[in-house]
């Protein structure tokens, strides 16, 4: 008869997740996750961009690799960027946070001015230089996480008041959010909000203020959708389906066609009949579909569970990290490329309406994969420089990787004066006016502390010339108060 603890060690799950666990005990475990899911993500991305893109580049441009190419010369650009980002050093991340920011926000201003924005796809946010376009409200997105998380992370600690934790980041928020949404682009709005509820529910925002803005955002969202022509046309053709099969409801009906055509092994890769002109928009928004069309249910599936995978390792670097600007950027960008993800899929799978984001690293998009690869590089960045990834780095277990790739080894988190010290209530108005030395003006007549110990002691030391100088001192008040007497 087998004993319980013979069939828990031979029970297979059970020495599989032992295995994972002590992995996952490593010093960099995090930082290699990461690496590997930015590297199998990208690369799942070209493939099936070739492949849904194919028969549309063949038909438009003549050749079955024009928009593949593209996206691989903006995916190697990305992975420089990636790299570049595991170099920057926190400290120079944090001082120019908000020059990107500003910098982020005049380019969605000119980016608005006929002439210098391109109009593409019904939306007026894109810059073309050279042939290559490229779109601001990316940029912004990255730009307000790193500003933001910088922000509130200067401002944290208990005696932070409501006021300092919206302001000026709420503001700053509706304004890029009112540019984006004047190009109009719903689905990059849909991001920054998501982006800005991550940074004030991780920083600590109160529970009714939070759902208060939620609520608000909510009714805004409604209020968007309901307004425009092309977005109320999605929301009713989400709402009932079969109204206008052949019109707004017929590229989330297709896509459904698609995921059901796949069954569960799909049809084989390149083998997707959706692409052939069946299903708009194949190798950017729906290209889900078109995964689990080539790919079946368990390609789908195993995509989910890569950004599940990230979506662990990304909240694991941010309980880890010891720096609160790397706690609070690490879970909001975690949380920002889960959620497009997850809304991707919905309305690729019929659960949420359409709107327009794309599937991070896998849909076609030049700048959107570049920005994408930008914020993984930041976050491995965030995972070298988890506690026990610094002592690691430092004690000469860099490996393989970091050797080859010459990565500069992380500086430790030092709290500075703003962190490490608690802010100091404001004084009395009684007690406001202080001297140079900042005693109170009341007490500015008064002996420093010490000041009579120091002089008692003093006698202590000499007593014989203590009392020559208490003689003298005698001798010279009478010899005063003599003079002053014959004086009068």
């Amino acid at each position: 008869m087998t004993s319980r603890a013979g069939a828990t060690s031979d029970d297979p799950v059970a020495g599989v997740r032992g295995r994972f666990g002590a992995w996952m005990a490593r010093p960099l475990a995090s930082f290699h996750l990461v690496v590997t899911i930015a590297v199998l993500l990208t690369v799942l991305g070209l493939v099936m961009v070739l492949s849904s893109s194919s028969v549309g580049a063949v038909a438009t441009a003549g050749s079955a690799y024009g928009l593949f190419t593209s996206q691989v010369i903006f995916a190697v650009l990305g992975m420089v960027i990636f790299y570049i980002a595991l170099q920057i050093p926190i400290r120079l991340l944090r001082r120019f946070a908000f020059p990107a920011f500003a910098f982020s926000v005049v380019l969605l201003v000119l980016v608005l001015i006929p002439g210098i924005g391109t109009v593409s796809q019904g939306t007026r946010g894109w810059f073309v230089i050279a042939g290559v376009s490229l779109q601001p409200a990316e940029i912004a997105k990255i730009t307000l996480a790193v500003w933001g998380a910088h922000l509130l992370a200067s401002r944290r600690g208990e005696n932070s008041t409501l006021r300092e934790m919206l302001i000026p980041l709420v503001p700053a928020a509706l304004l890029v959010t009112g540019l984006i949404v004047l190009q109009p682009d719903l689905g990059t709005t849909v991001s920054i909000v998501i982006i800005v509820l991550a940074l004030l529910w991780f920083a600590g925002l109160p529970l009714k203020v939070f759902l208060g803005i939620v609520g608000t955002a909510v009714s805004l969202a409604v209020v968007l959708a309901l307004t425009a022509g092309y977005r109320s046309e999605r929301v009713r053709a989400f709402f009932n389906p079969g109204d206008d099969p052949q019109g707004a409801g017929y590229q989330a009906r297709q896509a459904k066609f698609s995921l059901a055509d796949g069954g569960l092994w799909g049809r084989g890769l390149g083998q997707s009949r959706a692409k052939w002109s069946y299903l708009p928009n194949a190798h950017n928004d729906f290209i889900f579909a078109i995964i689990g069309e080539e790919l079946g249910f368990l390609g789908g599936v195993a995509v989910i569970g890569l950004f599940g995978l990230f979506a662990y390792v990304g909240l694991r670097i941010a309980m880890r990290s010891v720096d609160p600007f790397l706690r609070l950027f690490t879970a909001t960008a975690t949380t920002w490329i889960i959620g497009q993800a997850l809304i991707n899929i919905g309305y690729v799978v019929g659960l949420l309406p359409v709107t327009g984001l794309q599937l991070p690293l896998v849909s076609a998009g030049g700048t959107s994969t570049a920005t994408t690869l930008l914020m993984f590089g930041l976050i491995a960045n965030a995972a070298r420089h988890e506690p026990e990834a610094i002592a690691a780095l430092h004690a000469g277990q860099d490996g393989r990787f970091a050797r080859l790739l010459r990565l500069r080894k992380p500086e430790p988190y030092r709290a500075g004066r703003t962190t490490a010290r608690r802010r100091r209530p404001p004084a009395p108005p009684e007690q406001r006016g202080a001297t140079r030395a900042g005693r109170p003006a009341e007490g500015r007549n008064q002996p420093r502390k010490g000041a009579g110990r120091a002089r008692r002691a003093q006698p202590a030391q000499d007593p014989g010339r203590g009392r020559q100088q208490t003689n003298r001192a005698r001798r010279g008040a009478n010899g005063r108060s003599g003079e002053r007497g014959n004086r009068r």
